[in-house]
Order: structure tokens, then C-alpha cells, then sequence
């Protein structure tokens, strides 16, 4: 046997259709075939949302693909394997939560009735074992899942994955998060089946990314995505600058909010930690000593009860600016807006006004504070631009960071379906969707 024969294949890919308009999933599923894909998957949102029709739809308009129902089956094994091969999936998923007896009689069913089940490890407290567990009971594939919402966390599959790839002989699945980035890592720690969701259904062309993502596996050599990578504490601020302040409040369930701040200039952009300060209204010490306490980077946050004079002008922002700072904040009000503004170091404020108050000394620094009705600790993310300002608790900074990433990436999709010659309540079937009551 020659030596390129005994080199291992490049994993298939399997392209998780988890949209919840079954036209929107089957546009892209056209995209993903035509890059190369070898396998469409009715993900969970589409089965809840359309049922197996989806399938069905999938199964008739791809009939030489395998079309993978992802139902996470936790009970009635053998109604649900036996439904979904009816419909026309070559494979479903049973969760390895699942019973011994449910996973058992998923397998049973799939050979009465010609379909392939794989169990999904997702949730599960000991997978190593749970995976030994369902080879034995006879599932075809073992799917290693890092969740969305743990995606977010900065959290990785890589060590899980080797770990059952030794532990098993039937083919691995690696599904979550990945991406041009790291799908080589995917393979390199076993993975015989690569299953990729928004790197691909998110993109604005589906099939150029799946070529893409291809080409990687072939050519084993990553390429840095300019999106879809999810990041940890270290990157908070590089993902934060590339999404947008409405893009953070979605992510924040329409919340974080400054409310009443205004930027003094259009175009205006900060991304930062908050430097925070309390003070009296025109006294102007405590911000002003701000600057020399705050981290390069920081943008100071002053509640300064909402009213002028103001506690803030040109000489405090050249000072700021000599120190690196990104920005400042201020629930009070600002003087010199002309100059600030020629400066371009930005500034957002309740209120401008022509007169100061008097450096008196009185209030704080490094606590927390109320600014646009919204507590600030020292320490949050603050993120700026001509919508206004959204705050992010530190604590939780790399799990909003990674969900507004997430809403940026899914508007660029809407996007170019807008712009191939549909309209946004087309593209996001708003009627079918409006609230029932």
C-alpha cells in the first residue's frame, strides 16, 4: 500500500442548518453543497421550528447527500429514530443524557429501519465513559459538543475530543465553535467528522466558506477568521472593537444602556475599562486626578448627579490623552466642546455647557457609581459610538463580548439575503413569527 493511501482523510464536513425558517436553511444548504459540504444537518431549531418537513425538504431537494436529523432524542428512542428515518435522514441524534434503555432502543430502531444513530455527548458528566458506553450499544458515530452558550464562555473542545478519539473505534464527531482558525486542531485531535454552524451559515457566502474550510483541512494550513472566533478574557477588547453598540445591547437582551449620554461628535468610537468616579456637580478635582490614576486604555465614568456646571473641559482632555486613555464619560457636563471635538478624543455627556464649578475635592474614585441609570463597577466594559454608550458587567464581559460577535455575524447573513433581492421581514418571516396570543 502506498504511503499517500495510508494518510489519514481529511474529516467531512457537516454543515449544522440551525436556522429556524426552513428557506433561509435551505438557501444556505445550497450554498454549503455547492462548496463542497458532504453532509447537511437539520439542526434542532429547524426541527422544532418546521418538525421533520424540513427533513423531507432537505432529503428531496439533496438526495445523493446524507441529511443528519439533529434530534437530540431523550425518550420514545424508537418513535423518533423511526420518524425521522421515514422523513429521509440517513443519521439522527440520540443525547448521551439519554437512558441506557432510550439510547438502546434508538439503536434497534435504526436497524429496522435504515438509519445511522449518533449519540451527542452534550451535557453529559461523564463522557468518556458515556461514549465507551453507547459504542458498545451499538451507535455508528460519537458527536464531542461544546454547547453555544459555553461557547461564549471562552470555553475549548480540543482535550475532550482526544480524549474520546482514544477512548473509541467508531467515527468522532467534533461540533462547536469551529472555524478556519482552529478546525485543524479539530482533526488533529481525531476528528473523523468536522460539524461547523455559524462559520458557514452565517457567512455571506455559505459556499466560498465551506470551500474554505475545506481547503484547510486539505492544505493543513489555519487561516486567522475575521470572525466567528470566539475569545477569552484576553480578547475582550479586540472583539468589542469590532462590533457595535447595538450589536452589545442585543447580545445584552436590549439591555446595558446608558440612558441620555450623548457623544459629542459623529463617528465618535471607544471601546474600554471604566475608570470610575463620584463628585459633586462642577467639581471638577476628582475627575481631573482620575487621569492620572486610570490604566492606559481606561475610560473615565463620572456621575456627577446628571446637572452642570460642568467638571470636564479641554485641559483635562489633553491630559487624557497624554495618558492613553480611551474615553470619558460623564453624567454631568462638559465645557470646550469645540476644542475636544478638533482633538477627536471622545466624549460623551448629559449636558455641555459654558461654565465650570470649583475644584472642592469632594467625592471618589474606584467605585461603583450610577451613570445613565445604569450601576457601573470599576472595571466594566464600556463601549461607545454614535448610538450611545452600553456597559458590560466585568464579571460577565467575555460571554456579552462573544454574543455581540455572534448578532454581528448573523446580521452580515441577513444582509446579503436583503441584498440578493429579498427585504428584512421576507428574509426573517416577521409575520409567521409575531407573538401569538
Amino acid at each position: 500500500m502506498s504511503q499517500a493511501s495510508d494518510e489519514k482523510r481529511p474529516p467531512v464536513l457537516q454543515v449544522a442548518l440551525d436556522f429556524v425558517d426552513i428557506e433561509r436553511a435551505l438557501r444556505c444548504a445550497r450554498e454549503a453543497a455547492a462548496g463542497g459540504a458532504g453532509r447537511l444537518e437539520a439542526g434542532t431549531p429547524l426541527i422544532k421550528s418546521d418538525g421533520l418537513d424540513c427533513v423531507r425538504r432537505l432529503h428531496a431537494e439533496f438526495p445523493g447527500m446524507d441529511i443528519v436529523a439533529d434530534m437530540k432524542t431523550m425518550d420514545a428512542g424508537r418513535a423518533e429514530m423511526e420518524s425521522a428515518a421515514k422523513a429521509g435522514a440517513s443519521i439522527a441524534m440520540v443525547l448521551g443524557v439519554a437512558s441506557e434503555s432510550t439510547i438502546r432502543e434508538c439503536v434497534e430502531a435504526g436497524r429496522n429501519y435504515g438509519i445511522a444513530v449518533a449519540v451527542d455527548l452534550v451535557g453529559t458528566p461523564d463522557p468518556v465513559a458515556r461514549a465507551k458506553e453507547a459504542e458498545a450499544w451499538g451507535v455508528s458515530e460519537v458527536h464531542v459538543h461544546l454547547p453555544i452558550d459555553e461557547q461564549m464562555t471562552g470555553k475549548s473542545l480540543f482535550e475532550l475530543l482526544a480524549g474520546i478519539r482514544a477512548a473509541v473505534d467508531v467515527p468522532v464527531a467534533a461540533v462547536g465553535g469551529l472555524h478556519t482558525g482552529n478546525v485543524l486542531e479539530a482533526a488533529q485531535a481525531g476528528a473523523d467528522i468536522v460539524v461547523i454552524g455559524g462559520a458557514i451559515t452565517k457567512a455571506e457566502d455559505a459556499a466560498a466558506a465551506a470551500k474554505e474550510i475545506i481547503k484547510v483541512l486539505i492544505e493543513g494550513e489555519a487561516v486567522a477568521p475575521r470572525l466567528y472566533a470566539r475569545g477569552g478574557e484576553g480578547d475582550i477588547r479586540e472583539i468589542l472593537e469590532k462590533v457595535s453598540a447595538a450589536n452589545l445591547s442585543d447580545a445584552l437582551h436590549r439591555g446595558g444602556v446608558l440612558k441620555g449620554l450623548k457623544p459629542l461628535s459623529p463617528g465618535q468610537r471607544m471601546v474600554g475599562r471604566a475608570f470610575t468616579v463620584r463628585t459633586f456637580p462642577g467639581d471638577w478635582a476628582k475627575p481631573v486626578e482620575a487621569i492620572d490614576l486610570a490604566e492606559p486604555g481606561d475610560i473615565i465614568v463620572v456621575d456627577c448627579g446628571g446637572v452642570p456646571p460642568a467638571v470636564w473641559g479641554e485641559l483635562a482632555t489633553e491630559s487624557a490623552r497624554q495618558r492613553g486613555l480611551a474615553g470619558i464619560v460623564i453624567d454631568g457636563a462638559a465645557r470646550d466642546t469645540g476644542d475636544i471635538r478638533a482633538s477627536g478624543f471622545p466624549l460623551y455627556a448629559r449636558h455641555f455647557c459654558p461654565n465650570a464649578g470649583e475644584p472642592k475635592g469632594l467625592g471618589e474614585t474606584g467605585i461603583p457609581v450610577t451613570v445613565g441609570g445604569r450601576r457601573v463597577s470599576p472595571g466594566d466594559w464600556i463601549l461607545g459610538d454614535d448610538d450611545g454608550l452600553v456597559s458590560v458587567p466585568a464579571e460577565r464581559a467575555v460571554e456579552f463580548a462573544n454574543r455581540a460577535m455572534d448578532v454581528l455575524e448573523r446580521e452580515n447573513r441577513i444582509r446579503a439575503e436583503i441584498r440578493a433581492g429579498s427585504t428584512l421581514s421576507k428574509v426573517v418571516e416577521l409575520l409567521r413569527w409575531e407573538k401569538k396570543r
